[in-house]
């Protein structure tokens, strides 16, 4: 990626070490990237042994501030669930035509997806396509479920997904950088309890090896791993 002055000129001036949580989140608010609005990422990178497939880290987290996204929702239901997304606000709702339109077009014009446990007999269709992109409904996720409307009010609401890579890092949205600095720190710390609680019950020794934040277009800023989530 090509950067432009206000990175070069924010990295200068960047910590070299790692800092405490509100003194990263004070640097990223006060050093945008861009002229826009940016998004605000938690970074992990894992225990090496974690980049075995049998030790995959997933879970999902309920940003008390919540994740300032427009998030689109696509359920899959149908008779009074689908009724009852569309009544929480889903963006599309349907079966055999959402499906259909997935395989055959490659459409993927939403951030989540929600599907009734019948549902899914026929969703799994798509799971080569919705897979790869993190976009497969999951019980794990609470978006395998038949309560439609609660699980697409906490999608809207600020509740994010995260799922590690095959290298173990793992990036988690955190929010705005217009969000105040409390809000930021108060995601962030509940990104960190929601990852440690997702630690496999196999994995030894230390779990988050490093951490860190930044904006969109900002610089990464290494964040003290030891944060008190409470």
């Amino acid at each position: 990626m090509k950067h432009g002055k206000k990175y070069y000129n924010a990295l200068k001036k960047a910590p070299k070490k790692e800092v405490t949580l509100e003194e990263a989140v004070k640097f990223v608010k006060a050093n945008a990237g861009a002229k826009f609005d940016e998004s605000v990422d938690a970074y992990f990178h894992l225990g090496k042994e974690l980049t075995k497939g049998d030790t995959a880290v997933r879970g999902v987290v309920k940003l008390p501030n919540g994740s300032g996204k427009t998030v689109k929702v696509a359920v899959f239901a149908g008779g009074e669930q689908a009724e009852a997304a569309k009544a929480a606000g889903a963006d599309f709702v349907g079966m055999a035509d959402l499906i259909e339109k997935i395989m055959k077009e490659g459409w993927c014009d939403f951030d989540v997806a929600i599907a009734t446990v019948e549902a899914m007999k026929e969703v799994r269709k798509c799971a080569r396509i919705l897979g790869p992109r993190g976009l497969m409904p999951n019980p794990k996720t609470g978006t395998v479920t038949d309560d439609t409307a609660t699980a697409v009010k906490e999608a809207k609401g600020g509740k994010v997904d995260f799922r590690m890579d095959k290298t173990g890092n793992l990036a988690v949205l955190a929010g705005k950088r217009s969000f105040d600095e409390k809000a930021l720190v108060e995601n962030i710390k509940a990104i960190v309890a929601a990852v440690n609680a997702a630690k496999p019950a196999n994995v030894k020794g230390v779990f988050i090896k490093s951490m860190s934040i930044s904006s969109t277009m900002g610089v990464g800023v290494p964040v003290i791993t030891t944060i008190d989530a409470e």
